[in-house]
């Protein structure tokens, strides 16, 4: 997902609540932590017991992104990307809805598998062996499976129709659930079985051999997961179906991931194969090398405001009432991370080192209007108006005066789409904020501070 294109997707302002449909155990804990975190990272998994943390609260308040941001330190793409990796692995699930001048979004906390359907499940065992190793893997296999002891005994468990029967009782049709409906099959995660081709596999299999009567909803899932973790085509997994065939002709899960792990050996490679997650470039990264004017983008858009805020001070502590002002910005006034990045780090720059309330409003209504969403944006519109603003701080009271002057000064700098401090990134010059090479130069001190040296 293209950090320019967030906004789209999820604000920090973008209220939600939280829903959690049972309690979890302490041991489902373990399992997210121990099983799950290899897989997707920390920032989910924090997401994760955050949101599970809130939703025990009794009674439930709505909150706003910009509180997860503040909890888990993390800017608003992170919190986005933390969000649909627990989607993907099947821990959450999100529902948005959308009026007239607002959106907002509902995340339902799901169980994690057992530890038995985890390690039983190709995609996720193989994909946490690659992650931890083998030592670890069966570590964690003694740890939370039965052990082999427990072979010994016998199910001799009653079965319902054992102990009931059938009575006569008529229940409404309202309050029976329609068996012909897809939802009540419940995946233990996401995953689009659809997509592999069983008419083809089957067009190539006896039916006197494999009846279609084996292929039943979790033996045709457990193909195409295996397909999609070996890729393999259907033409081969035919041959991985029938290596898997029992003496009675019959068709295990076991017998068919081992089939498939023994095809893939003899014809692909030895070595196991891996999942590593999909990730889409933004598009600052598309072109290759990013220039300075770039790099300073990308960091406004992914970091959070207090930060942004610290790292312009040489790294103090921002006044509470700053950083007040950020949140109000995001919150109340549902500016982009970006832009308010962007409008603190003008602001700061041009009025050494200090914030005026009054002022920093007067710009943020004015992009507001202008629909800026982004800190590209942001930073041209300040560089095309920077007359103009000056003109405002120094003269709040009548602040559309010498606006014609300030437009013709500010159209020759709407040509200069580098900016000076990138041509003169490591001279040492001494500190003036009065003028606007000043500006720019605070701009590479900043950069020099993230390290994003020439050098």
């Amino acid at each position: 997902m293209a950090l320019i294109h967030l906004y789209k997707e999820l604000q920090p302002a973008d209220p939600f609540d939280i829903r959690l449909p049972h309690a979890l155990s302490t041991q489902e804990r373990q399992l997210v932590t121990l099983f799950y975190q290899p897989l997707i990272g920390a920032e989910p998994i924090s997401l994760y017991l955050t949101l599970w943390a809130e939703a025990e609260e009794m009674p439930k308040q709505q909150m706003t992104h910009y509180y997860l941001m503040n909890v888990l330190g993390l800017p608003i793409g992170k919190v986005f990307e933390a969000r649909i990796a627990l989607e993907a692995i099947g821990l959450l699930r999100t529902w948005k809805k959308e009026d007239a001048d607002q959106r907002s979004f509902l995340y339902e906390l799901t169980r994690p598998l057992d530890a038995d359907s985890f390690m039983k499940d190709p995609l996720l065992s193989m994909f946490l062996f690659s992650k931890i190793g083998e030592q670890a893997y069966r570590k964690l296999r003694q740890r939370f499976i039965p052990s082999a002891r427990d072979a010994e005994f016998k199910d001799v468990s009653r079965a319902f129709i054992d102990v009931f029967k059938p009575v006569s009782t008529k229940i409404p049709d309202e309050l029976q659930v329609n068996a012909n409906r897809k939802d009540t099959q419940q995946k233990v995660y996401p995953f689009y079985f659809d997509q592999f081709d069983f008419d083809l596999l089957q067009a190539g299999l006896s039916e006197q051999l494999v009846p279609a009567s084996l292929l039943t909803f979790e033996v045709r899932e457990s193909i195409a997961k295996l397909a999609f973790l070996y890729r393999l085509t259907a033409l081969d997994m035919q041959k991985v179906v029938i290596l898997a065939l029992d003496d009675d002709l019959g068709i295990s899960l076991e017998r068919l991931r081992k089939a498939a792990a023994d095809f893939y050996k003899l014809t692909v490679s030895k070595e196991p194969p891996k999942l590593v997650r999909v990730s889409e470039p933004s598009s600052l990264e598309e072109s290759g090398q990013k220039t300075k004017d770039q790099e300073l983008q990308q960091y406004l858009e992914t970091t959070p405001p207090v930060q942004v805020l610290r790292d312009i001070n040489n790294g103090k502590e921002p006044l509470q009432t700053s950083v007040q002002l950020a949140e109000s910005l995001i919150v109340q006034h549902g500016m982009p991370v970006g832009v308010v990045n962007a409008l603190l780090e003008y602001v700061m720059l041009t009025t050494d080192m200090k914030l005026p309330k009054k002022y920093v409003e007067t710009i943020a209504d004015h992009w507001v209007r202008k629909n800026i969403q982004t800190a590209k944006e942001a930073m041209e519109l300040a560089r095309q108006e920077h007359d103009k603003y000056t003109t405002w701080k120094n003269k709040p009271q009548t602040p559309r005066k010498s606006n014609q002057s300030a437009r013709g000064r500010s159209g020759n700098q709407r040509e200069e789409k580098v900016p000076e401090w990138f041509y003169k990134r490591n001279e040492q010059q001494e500190e003036n904020t009065s003028s606007t090479i000043d500006f720019e130069q605070e701009r590479q001190k900043i950069l020099e501070m993230l390290g994003k040296s020439d050098k």
